[in-house]
């Protein structure tokens, strides 16, 4: 249970739920590296017509409550890297892309 009362989704049924209505809105999802089903830490690249827009990341707020918050390099060629990095810090951690228009408010919907 969230410290809010409210409960959370496992990261796994999180990750099926962003990808299932990315492809309901026409657009699609693709898991890049597969993290723990449960409790992994998620990133989400997202995506516009296969040009790379912002890199987010699920982090609790003060209230305990999950937002995204941009993360990592701004320049598409340290992506790789930085993403790379974080998988060999954390092998638990998530790493989805998200390619529709207006991708932002899909993960802002589904706060997770």
């Amino acid at each position: 249970m969230a410290s809010g009362g409210a409960p959370r989704l496992a990261a796994g049924m999180l990750v099926s739920a962003l990808i299932r209505r990315a492809e309901e809105k026409g657009g699609s999802g693709v898991v890049l590296a597969r993290g723990d089903s449960t409790a992994g830490a998620l990133l989400i690249q997202l995506a516009e017509r296969g040009r790379p827009g912002p890199l987010l990341e699920r982090r609790l707020d003060p209230e305990g409550r999950y937002r995204w918050s941009p993360t990592g390099p701004d320049a598409d060629s340290d992506r790789g890297d930085y993403i790379a990095r974080r998988r060999r810090g954390d092998p638990d951690l998530w790493v989805i892309e998200l390619d529709l228009s207006d991708a932002m408010a899909l993960v802002e919907e589904i706060a997770g």
